[in-house]
């Protein structure tokens, strides 16, 4: 089975006793070796060109347009992962007609054997901001993956700075699974996810997928903004920035 794929679902946000929803998505699983290869198969999709779906070096990492796997590979050195140069599979939103944000990219960093070593948490923010999260992988014996570290960058003005993350991953095959949980102390604060199952990668699930969800980029920073002017009027304590500096990439 190809580590490239579609896979179509839903993401969920829930604050307890606060603030709940739920929308369409899907996401694309890349094989980072084989996109040029995809490119020149596919007509709806290109890597680093305009077209209906498109994967651009500029949305990720350093955001120069540099080939996203050698800033991955530095990402994985500085984090003293052990990882011996295997496929690296980046799971994420394509571009719709030109335009993406993605909250959150998940890298899927294997070793040679195939056994899993590491994802990378590449988060976005609003402000043209972005942070990685380096974690080595620690599966569980239902072969789901159990990560944990401390909050390190401004995402939201109703999330203050000292808070934890856990995530809970299944990495992808017939399905893909990113469960991540926010505590505060004991407490949850968050919980978002996205679950989605598996499609072919095809010019035609292509079309399936984007004619489920034509506006799905756009539609993504709109309900951002949306969902904050919700939340603002329900009574959820807006926070700001709260004295949080901008992470390093």
């Amino acid at each position: 089975m190809s580590a490239s794929a579609i896979y179509t679902g839903h993401v969920a946000h829930a604050r307890p006793d606060k603030h709940r929803l739920r929308y369409s998505v899907f996401m694309l699983a890349l094989d980072l070796d084989d996109v040029t290869a995809i490119d020149q198969r596919l007509r709806f999709f290109s890597h680093n060109r305009f077209n209906l779906l498109a994967l651009h070096d500029r949305d990720h990492g350093a955001r120069t347009g540099a080939p996203i796997r050698p800033q991955i590979e530095v990402k994985l050195r500085e984090a003293a992962i052990a990882w011996d140069g295997g496929r690296i599979v980046l799971l994420t939103m394509p571009r719709l007609f030109n335009y993406v944000f993605n909250p959150l990219s998940v890298y899927f960093c294997y070793r040679r054997d195939g056994a899993l070593a590491a994802l990378v948490h590449e988060v976005s923010n609003t402000f043209g901001e972005r942070h990685f999260y380096v974690l080595p992988s620690a599966p569980t014996p239902n072969g789901q993956i159990e990560q944990a570290c401390e909050k390190a960058f401004f995402v939201s003005p109703f999330l203050e700075a000292a808070l934890h993350y856990e995530f809970r991953v299944t990495p992808p095959g017939e399905r893909a699974v990113v469960s991540m949980t926010v505590k505060r102390g004991r407490d949850i604060a968050l919980t978002a996810s996205f679950a989605g199952t598996r499609r072919d990668l095809t010019d035609g699930n292509l079309l399936r997928a984007w004619a489920g969800n034509p506006l799905m980029t756009f539609m993504v920073v709109a309900g951002i903004h949306w969902e904050a002017l919700k939340m603002w009027t329900k009574g959820v304590r807006y926070l700001g920035r709260g004295g949080q500096t901008k992470a390093a990439t």
